[in-house]
């Protein structure tokens, strides 16, 4: 009596299943839950590696006397993971690496490619790039360090017929080893010592010297990244099989994310450009000309017409002087907000001056002025201490009182 079914049941025999019906099982289910087979259906994938580790563990008659009598927790110390690869598994028990080839005529032609060995990691960089640059547009030089195959060696790691597959660990690098814990039985990984996880033994004396049998070197490289006008950040800019290299796989790629450096002058939104202006109150009000100092080095003069009363806060928009867009190259459009500059305090000692803004500027509104008969008294005004500020503006003052309690003041209020 077996302790649990779940392998079987994967593969849809009995516990008592022969070689040849686990074999046939285990064709039937990979061949329709191939991931090439069921492109649109993720779900298929996911099952395909369950019958394939199911198959793996059955098909090994120690893995599966283990499961028989302890069940999946007497697998790798109650994980039952590790082992071959499901795309492995495949390969090695048709043939092949996936529909592309003799089996491809099983489905109707065939067309669908293997996978083909795997690939190097790809290597990531963040480049800030400048406002002014993503204005114009520019090519950076962007110099990065990477492993590239030992030319000496060619990436054997020493002279030809030197190199030896470790006996140890039969080339995998890793040893696979069992203890006994009470009654179960735990198997787990350890790096094989005689060749530190390398899979091959070289001799000392048979060691490339460029590469001390490592069979990769660091390289430097310079790559020419282009900085397209009007670009995004975020936008990232790749370049294929220019990353690590290592002998049996595919050249890692190298990705850089272009990353907006902040402006001093202008704050961009998607192809707008925003920009705060100061002008004397003046220019607010009699007009003239103002210059902002664009990205590309040249200055706009921007006309502000003779009344036209420019408030504190207004926006204008100059059209067509923003941001270019990416690919398309249209531009958008220069927003300016007004910061109204005021006179220094006492910046006139002349009554005539005061006089003469009295008779050129706009009278007072009526509101402004006390109804006929109403009682007046005079009432002057006095500059703010720190602690006044912040009563009059929710700051600290508020919120203590002279003794430093908290809220004294809103207390002091409420019983008087």
């Amino acid at each position: 009596m077996v302790k649990e079914t779940k392998f079987y049941d994967t593969l849809g025999v009995s516990p008592t299943a022969s070689e040849q019906e686990l074999k046939k099982a285990y064709k039937t289910g990979a061949l329709k839950y191939h991931p090439d087979k069921n492109t649109h259906n993720p779900a298929a994938e996911d099952k395909f590696k369950e019958i394939s580790h199911a198959y793996e563990i059955l098909s090994d008659t120690q893995k599966r006397s283990v499961y028989d009598q302890y069940g999946e927790a007497g697998l790798e110390g109650g994980g039952a993971g590790g082992g071959m690869a499901a795309e492995d598994l495949f390969a090695q028990f048709f043939g092949g690496g996936s529909f592309g080839g003799g089996l491809g005529g099983m489905f109707g032609g065939g067309g669908m490619q293997s996978r083909g060995p795997p690939k190097a990691r790809t290597i990531h960089h963040t480049h800030k790039v400048s406002l002014e640059d993503i204005y114009r547009g520019k090519v950076s030089k962007l110099a990065l360090q990477r492993s590239i195959i030992c030319p000496k060696c060619e990436g054997r790691g020493g002279k030809d017929g030197a190199v030896r597959r470790c006996h140890g660990c039969d080339g995998q690098g890793m040893k696979t080893m069992m203890r006994q814990m009470g009654p179960m039985i735990q198997r787990f990984q350890t790096v094989c010592p005689d060749c530190n996880g390398e899979g091959e033994i070289i001799r000392e004396k048979d060691r490339c010297k460029q590469c001390n049998g490592k069979k990769t070197v660091v390289d430097r490289k310079v790559l020419h990244v282009h900085v397209d006008r009007g670009v995004r950040s975020g936008t990232k800019v790749e370049f294929r099989g220019e990353g690590d290299q290592a002998p049996g796989i595919q050249a890692g790629d190298v990705v850089f994310e272009i990353e907006e450096k902040p402006h001093t002058r202008f704050q961009r939104k998607e192809d707008d450009l925003f920009h705060q202006a100061d002008i004397e109150l003046v220019t607010a009000l009699a007009g003239g000309t103002i210059y902002v100092e664009h990205l590309d080095d040249r200055w706009l003069s921007v006309e502000i017409l003779p009344g036209e009363a420019i408030s504190q806060g207004t926006v204008k928009m100059v059209r067509g002087q923003g941001m270019p867009s990416p690919r398309h190259h249209n531009t958008g459009n220069l927003f300016l907000q007004f910061n109204i500059k005021f006179p220094e305090k006492n910046w006139t000692v002349d009554p005539s001056h005061f006089n003469a803004l009295r008779a050129i500027l706009p009278s007072p509104a009526l509101t402004a002025i006390a109804p006929p008969g109403a009682m007046t008294e005079p009432a002057d005004l006095e500059e703010l201490d720190s602690q006044a500020q912040g009563r009059a503006f929710g700051g600290q003052g508020m919120d203590e009182d002279e003794d430093g309690h908290p809220h004294g003041e809103r207390v002091q209020c409420a019983s008087q």
